[in-house]
C-alpha cells in the first residue's frame, strides 16, 4: 500500500527542516532530507530515487505556470504600475484610513498575481511614507502589509493556488474565486489588529533614512490595471463562458499588454528576464518540493494520520486546514506547504467524499497560517522591507497567524455550510 514508513517521512522532513535552519538552500534542504527519509523509511535506494524524481516531475506543470508567471511580475514591477496601483489606493482613501488603504493595496497587489513578499516590499517605500506623515509604527505597517498580502494571496493566480488547484484537479479560478469570502473577513481581521497595534506606546517610529524618494515616472492608473484586468478577464471566460484559458497563457498576456498600454514594450525583454529572476527561486524551491512531497506522499503519513482523526472521533475534512497549517508551518512556505499537503493529501481528501474544490480551498488557506516563520525566507524578507531587527520581526507571528487562522476558519465555515 505505501513504500515509506510514517516515521521515515516525518525524519525526512525534520532533517530538511533543520537544514533549512542552518541556511543550506532551501532546495538542497528538501532534496537530502527526502533521501534521508526516504532511506530511513524503508524505501531502498533505488525505490527512494525513484519516488524523489517522479515527485519532482509532478511539479513540472505548475513550474511551467509559475516562469511564465514571471513577465507579468516583471511587467507590473518594473513598468511602476504595481506601485501606480498602490499609491492610488492610499492616496484616495486618505491618511484616516491609512492602515486599511495599505492593507487593500497590498492584498490588491498580490491578488492580481505578485508574490506575496514582492507585494508586500512593492508597497513597503508607500506605507512607510504614510506611516511618517500619520505617525504610526512599523508594527501596524508592517502587518497591515502581510496581512493584505495574506488575503490576497489565497485569491490569486500565484503559485502556492498553482499548486493545490493542480493537486485536486480543479479550475484556478474557481479556487481563487472560493477562498474570496476568507479573504475578505482576512482583511478585516488585519485591520482590526493593525489598529491594535498603532495604539502602542513603544512601537518602533518610522526615521526619515527608513524612506526612499523615488524619482521614476509612474505610469497612469488606467494604464497600470489594464495589465491585470486582462489576467482577470482571460481566466474568467471558463466559469463565464466556458472557454478555457490557461494562466500559461493568461498571465503572460497580462505582462505582455501591461508593457504595451504603458509605452514599455521596446523594454520586453529586459523585464521579460526581470520577471524570470524573480520567480526562478520559487521554481527551484518547488522541484526540491517536489521529491519530499512524493516521499510523504507514497509513505504511511495520510492513512496514519486519517486513523489518528478517527481514533479523536474527528471528521475527515478537518485534515485539509490541517495539512495546509502544518506543512506551510514545517517548511516556512505558503507555496511549499500547500503543494506538500495537496499533493499527500488530495486522493485521501477526495476518498473521503471532500469536495476536491472545498478541500483545496481549506488546505490553501491554512497553509498562510504560520507560513511566516524565522526559517523562511518570508520572515526576513518582508522585515527587511521596513528595516526591523529579528527581534521585532519575530514579536508580529502571532498577529499573521490569527489572520491566516481567520481566513482558514471561515473557509471551513463555507464548507460546511454550502460544501
Amino acid at each position: 500500500m505505501y513504500d515509506f514508513t510514517t516515521l521515515g517521512a516525518l525524519i525526512g522532513l525534520v532533517i530538511a527542516i533543520v537544514l533549512i535552519i542552518r541556511k543550506v538552500h532551501p532546495a538542497y534542504s528538501l532534496i537530502l532530507g527526502a533521501l534521508i527519509g526516504g532511506l530511513i523509511g524503508g524505501g531502498g535506494l533505488v525505490t527512494t530515487v525513484d519516488t524523489m524524481v517522479s515527485g519532482a516531475q509532478s511539479m513540472m506543470s505548475s513550474v511551467l505556470r509559475i516562469m511564465t508567471s514571471g513577465i507579468l511580475a516583471g511587467a507590473l514591477i518594473k513598468t511602476g504600475s504595481a506601485q501606480k496601483i498602490a499609491e492610488t489606493i492610499v492616496d484616495k482613501m486618505g491618511e484616516r484610513l491609512a492602515l486599511a488603504s495599505i492593507a487593500l493595496a497590498t492584498m490588491i497587489i498580490c491578488a492580481v498575481g505578485v508574490f506575496v513578499d514582492i507585494s508586500v516590499i512593492t508597497v513597503a517605500p508607500i506605507a512607510l511614507a504614510i506611516g511618517k506623515r500619520a505617525n504610526l509604527n512599523k508594527e501596524c505597517l508592517l502587518l497591515a502589509m502581510i496581512g493584505g498580502g495574506k488575503a490576497g494571496n489565497i485569491i490569486s493566480p500565484n503559485p502556492n493556488t498553482i499548486a493545490a488547484s493542480e493537486a485536486f484537479g480543479v479550475d484556478l479560478t474557481s479556487l481563487m474565486f472560493k477562498n474570496i469570502v476568507p479573504a475578505l473577513f482576512a482583511l478585516v481581521m488585519t485591520i482590526l489588529l493593525a489598529s491594535f497595534l498603532s495604539k502602542k506606546k513603544n512601537g518602533l517610529k518610522v526615521a526619515q533614512n527608513d524612506i526612499e524618494a523615488s524619482s521614476a515616472a509612474l505610469p497612469g492608473f488606467l494604464p497600470a490595471i489594464v495589465g491585470p484586468l486582462v489576467v482577470i478577464i482571460l481566466l474568467a471566460l471558463r466559469p463565464i463562458a466556458g472557454i478555457s484559458i490557461d494562466p500559461l497563457i493568461a498571465l503572460p498576456v497580462g505582462g505582455l499588454v501591461c508593457m504595451l498600454v504603458t509605452g514599455n514594450i521596446r523594454s520586453v525583454i529586459s523585464f521579460t528576464e526581470f520577471g524570470l529572476s524573480k520567480v526562478v527561486g520559487v521554481s527551484i524551491l518547488l522541484i526540491g518540493t517536489g521529491t519530499i512531497a512524493g516521499i510523504i506522499k507514497a509513505s504511511a503519513l495520510q492513512y496514519d494520520v486519517i486513523s489518528l482523526l478517527e481514533a479523536l472521533n474527528m471528521p475527515a475534512f478537518v485534515l485539509a486546514p490541517l495539512a495546509g497549517i502544518l506543512m506551510a508551518g514545517a517548511t516556512a512556505s505558503t507555496t511549499a506547504g500547500a503543494t506538500i499537503a495537496s499533493q499527500t493529501f488530495a486522493p485521501t481528501l477526495i476518498a473521503q467524499g471532500v469536495p476536491s474544490l472545498a478541500a483545496a480551498a481549506m488546505v490553501h488557506a491554512g497553509a498562510t497560517v504560520v507560513d511566516s516563520l524565522p526559517h523562511g525566507s518570508f520572515f526576513h524578507a518582508t522585515g527587511g522591507s521596513v528595516n526591523m531587527s529579528i527581534s521585532d520581526r519575530m514579536k508580529l507571528i502571532p498577529f499573521e497567524a490569527c489572520v491566516g487562522l481567520t481566513a482558514t476558519v471561515i473557509s471551513v465555515i463555507m464548507f460546511l455550510i454550502i460544501g
